[in-house]
């Protein structure tokens, strides 16, 4: 092994590191068998493979990288698919099991869980905090000038031969106090704010509410040429928090908002907003387009989109009101409803549309195109578009559902 972390060294030394300074101490691992530290470039689980030989927790998609996949594999990584709940478990398992054993290196984890620019620090994830065994946080800095190191808007390959081209590149590493739990009531939440709270102040730098979902935004805005991407990030811890939607739901209200066509300046005009809900210019579809633009500009924001869509999911009532819709529209006596039965239900909430212009709309969720929609058809679609709820909403003699109650749009 310590084969391996002498060709870590020769890496550091190859891309440009060859004086690295330092600050504090690591503690022992008895210590403190976990670190944390800011993620800014990809030499930091290089760095710490030679430095403290500790087990990284990383995503499956790192072993690929070049250099640093071989290095990862050597630490005997700990894989987590982030987007899956079973995977995040079960890494926390694996975690516990390694900081609860001094046979086992020290665990490190980068909680903001992707790089960034090293100026400010972003929400950090629970991963490293739940199994509350005592923590060391690590800061890691990257002084320059002229070359920018942190791995952000810049390929893999452009970074590499940058720092290959540099004769000397800085990196700083300070260590900072381990911080213990207070005690066994003390949940993860509070141990991780204390954990981010003294690195930012170490840092002296601020942290935000964005989180990895925000940099899923950011390259899919990217991915659809816009010419501000940055503005598509909508701190999606707080938006986590607020609403209990994942950052995987939020990429998918973000492809929706792309297909309405924003203007240059990330704005969504109402015709295009109707034509991707596939509704009708009336009163109805004027009403939930004005309860999304709170500015009152006769435009709406992804922000606004996501917010206004995100709130309507997460009333009490919604999924009732779902679940009732799809009654109402036949599907209380057989397993699907047909066309003429969903045109019959919404007529009330939208008398001026005509025939062409309900199909449209039928065919929004009849995913299949086989002339019915089931019900796990029904419920995804409202899921996905939930805006349209209001159309569905019974009437209020109906069932003496109180409309106000399930949404606020109506």
């Amino acid at each position: 092994m310590w084969i391996t972390r002498l060709c870590a060294r020769c890496i550091l030394f190859s891309f440009g590191y060859q004086w690295i300074k330092r600050k504090g101490r690591p503690a022992p691992r008895e210590v403190a068998p976990i670190i944390v530290s800011n993620h800014v470039s990809y030499i930091e689980p290089i760095f710490y493979f030679y430095e403290l030989f500790a087990t990284i927790v990383a995503s499956e998609s790192h072993d690929s990288i070049p250099y640093v996949g071989t290095i990862i594999r050597a630490m005997q990584v700990i894989y987590v698919n982030r987007f899956v709940q079973s995977s995040r478990r079960q890494a926390i398992r694996e975690i516990k099991r390694r900081a609860s054993c001094d046979r086992f290196p020290r665990v490190l984890l980068f909680p903001e869980g992707t790089t960034t620019n090293g100026r400010n620090l972003i929400s950090f994830q629970l991963g490293a905090f739940i199994p509350g065994y005592p923590i060391q946080p690590v800061i890691v800095r990257y002084p320059h000038v002229h070359f920018d190191q942190s791995w952000g808007n810049v390929s893999l390959g452009k970074l590499m031969f940058r720092m290959f081209t540099q004769f000397h590149n800085f990196f700083e590493v300070e260590y900072l106090p381990v911080i213990s739990p207070l005690d066994d009531k003390e949940t993860a939440v509070h141990f991780r704010e204390r954990t981010s709270r003294a690195i930012a102040t170490a840092m002296n730098a601020v942290q935000t509410g964005h989180s990895y979902g925000d940099i899923m935004l950011h390259m899919k805005a990217q991915e659809a040429k816009q010419e501000n991407p940055s503005s598509f990030m909508v701190e999606m811890t707080k938006v986590e928090s607020l609403f209990h939607i994942s950052s995987t739901e939020a990429v998918d209200f973000l492809a929706k908002f792309l297909a309405m066509h924003p203007d240059p300046s990330g704005r969504v005009q109402y015709h295009d907003f109707l034509r991707v809900l596939r509704l009708k210019a009336c009163p109805q579809s004027a009403k939930i387009f004005a309860f999304i633009d709170v500015e009152k500009s006769g435009t709406i924001t992804f922000r606004q989109f996501l917010y206004g869509s995100a709130h309507v999911m997460t009333q009490p009532g919604f999924h009732q009101a779902c679940e009732e819709a799809f009654a109402g529209c036949g599907g209380a006596v057989k397993a699907f409803i047909v066309e003429q039965e969903f045109r019959d239900f919404i007529q009330p909430s939208s008398p001026s549309w005509n025939e062409d212009e309900a199909h449209n709309l039928f065919m929004l969720f009849d995913d299949n195109n086989d002339g019915r929609i089931d019900k796990d058809d029904f419920l995804s679609c409202l899921r996905r578009n939930p805006l349209l709820i209001a159309f569905f909403i019974p009437q209020p003699q109906q069932k003496g559902l109180d409309v106000n109650e399930v949404i606020e749009i109506v």
